[in-house]
This record gives C-alpha cells, sequence and structure tokens, in this order.
C-alpha cells in the first residue's frame, strides 16, 4: 500500500484541487484495494487502485454536479429520495432471472440443487458421477459467472470486447493465475465497462465459499482454526484419516502463533491446481525465526510441550513452506491434496 500512495496521489491529485478532498479520496481508494488485495494478482493492485480512483472521482463529480445544478432551486438540496423500492426489486429480479438464464443447464441445475434444495456436495457428486471436491470447484464457478452475468444484466450492457468477459470471470472467482492469463490488469485500464464492474466484483464479500479466514489470538482460536479446515477439507471429500491430519497440522502452527506472535491468521481454503487438494497460510507479525533450518529439524522445539511443531506440521501435509524475517513476523504455507479412489 505504500508503494501505491505516491501514485494515487498523483492521480488524485491531477483531477482534484481540493486538498482535503483529494487526501480522502486517496484514503478510500487505499482502503478499497487493501480489501481486494487476498483476491488479486500483485500486478493488479495498481491498474485496480488506478481505476478505483477514478470511479470515486466521477462519482464525487456527479454528486457536486448535481448540486451545482440544484443551486438556483429554492428546494431541499438533499439527496433526492431513492426510487419505488418495489421497481427496484423488480429489476434485480429481472437481472437474477436473466443471469440464471445464461448459464448452462448443468451449471443452473447443480448451483439450484445447491442453494435451493440444500443438496450437499457428496450427493451432488454421486449423481453427477464426479468427485465432492469437483462439484465444489464447480459450483465455485458458477458462482462467479452468475455474478458477472448479474452484473451485465443490471447494467444492460454487452461487453464490447472478447476479452472482457475472461477478465471479469478471473476477477469475479479471486482466480489470480488466470488474471495475469487474460492480462487483467492492462484491460481494466482499456475497458471503461470493466474498471466500473471490477469493484463490486473485488469488494463484495472478502469471505469465499471455498475459504476460510479465521483470527489467531488465544487457546479457542486454535480449535475454530481446526475444526474450520476439517469442515472445508470434508467438503472437498477428504478420507477421515486425512480430516485428521490436516486438522492436526492446522493446530500445530495456529498453536505457535498463539505461544510466539500472540496474533495472526490462518486460512484454509480449496486448491484445484495441480491437483485436488486443500491449503492452509498461517500469517503473523510475531518476533520471526532466527534459524529456520533449525526449527525444522525434528525433535526441535522452543517451548515445553507434546506438540509435533513446525517438524510435525510438514510431514502430515504433501507441501510445505516456511518465509520469516527476524521482527518481521512468519508466514508459513502447507498443501495437502486428496488421494484418488475409494473410500
Amino acid at each position: 500500500m505504500a508503494a501505491l500512495l505516491p501514485m494515487v496521489r498523483r492521480v488524485v491529485g491531477a483531477r482534484v484541487k481540493d486538498v482535503t478532498l483529494a487526501e480522502d479520496l486517496v484514503q478510500e481508494t487505499l482502503a478499497r484495494v487493501l480489501a481486494a488485495a487476498e483476491r488479486v494478482d500483485s500486478d493488479m493492485l495498481e491498474p485496480y487502485a488506478i481505476v478505483t480512483a477514478r470511479n470515486l472521482i466521477a462519482s464525487t463529480w456527479e454528486e457536486k454536479d448535481r448540486h451545482r445544478r440544484n443551486q438556483h432551486r429554492v428546494v431541499d438540496l438533499r439527496p433526492a429520495q431513492a426510487p419505488d423500492e418495489s421497481l427496484l426489486a423488480r429489476e434485480e429480479q429481472e437481472a437474477v432471472a436473466e443471469a440464471l438464464g445464461r448459464l448452462s443447464e448443468r451449471e443452473r441445475s447443480t448451483l439450484l440443487a445447491h442453494e435451493v434444495a440444500g443438496r450437499d456436495t457428496h450427493s451432488l457428486a454421486e449423481e453427477l458421477g464426479s468427485s465432492a471436491g469437483a462439484v465444489a470447484a464447480q459450483l465455485n464457478r458458477t458462482r462467479a459467472r452468475l455474478r458477472v452475468e448479474y452484473l451485465l444484466a443490471l447494467e444492460k450492457a454487452e461487453p464490447p470486447t472478447d476479452r472482457c468477459r475472461p477478465v471479469l470471470l478471473a476477477i469475479s472467482g479471486g482466480d489470480r493465475r488466470r488474471q495475469r492469463e487474460v492480462g487483467a490488469a492492462r484491460h481494466l485500464l482499456e475497458c471503461d465497462l470493466c474498471a466500473r464492474l471490477s469493484e463490486p466484483l473485488m469488494q463484495r464479500g472478502q469471505q469465499r465459499d471455498d475459504e476460510a479466514r479465521i483470527p489467531i489470538d488465544q487457546d479457542a482460536d486454535i480449535v475454530t482454526a481446526r475444526q474450520k479446515a476439517r469442515e472445508l477439507a470434508g467438503r472437498a471429500g477428504f478420507s477421515g484419516t486425512e480430516l485428521t491430519l490436516i486438522a492436526t497440522a492446522v493446530s500445530e502452527i495456529a498453536r505457535n502463533i498463539v505461544r510466539f506472535a500472540a496474533h495472526g491468521e490462518v486460512v484454509v481454503e480449496l486448491v484445484e491446481e495441480p491437483r485436488a487438494g486443500v491449503r492452509v497460510t498461517a500469517r503473523d507479525k510475531g518476533p520471526g525465526i532466527q534459524e529456520v533450518e533449525q526449527a525444522l529439524a525434528d525433535g526441535y522445539s522452543t517451548y515445553k510441550g507434546l506438540g509435533l511443531g513446525l517438524p510435525g506440521a510438514r510431514r502430515l501435509m504433501d507441501e510445505f513452506a516456511i518465509a520469516s524475517e527476524p521482527g518481521r513476523g512468519t508466514t508459513v504455507t502447507m498443501t495437502k491434496y486428496r488421494q484418488e479412489g475409494p473410500r
């Protein structure tokens, strides 16, 4: 965010001469970029900051222009009341119906079975001849597409180029790899429609259906992190034994945060590449680890206890990486892939 600050100030300062207003717009821009940072590729942050600043400035000018045009009237210049709620509701219903109609029959039926009828991914997988993880991934892709089609229908807009939908889908799904592949960063700067729609797609609820974020501050949070990891991995079709391994590994890294950093976060998310699995990321801003290799050695422990520690967590998972800087904090990333075959 600090690196973006000068650029955002230049963008806003070139268009807004009121220093106080300009700084408010800069801070609001950075707040919105920060909220979306976890969902976008790093190359997207600067273009997204630019289009967000532009959108905020445009909305500010619209409000100022409305006020200027009405100054000569002897009327209450407070914002006009919202349009009739029933009309808005009907427009939204029509947009939802149109968006659903743009989905394939399989996408629509699976989504409605899950969201409306309450079918779980395991029963849907049996019916479709697939796996629970694959069904969960399909549902996430369908929701991402539905959000895009809904916004397009609500605006009664048709994408001006063939690149628009792939870019919007990559943003809606929070797929950073796909964002790079379709050149989303540059496209946002070139396409007014996608620049406008990118903000509601990025600023929607940050908690995704395929992700759990658990703040870690006390021992009780370790139990919560363990439960959330087991729940999410269970939806992806992991066996009971695999669920225990994942939950145990999460317990160990969460316990390290409580003991050594006091505050941090554990993020558990489903992945499909290179194959179906679950990724766990633990972050803290604690004292860091002086000797990472020593901390990963079997039998090493910096506290008295029976826990497996980092070495044990590494053995339990298929992939394990740690980045730590003394005085700055530690990030642990580990992944478990689902073993295919009968349970």
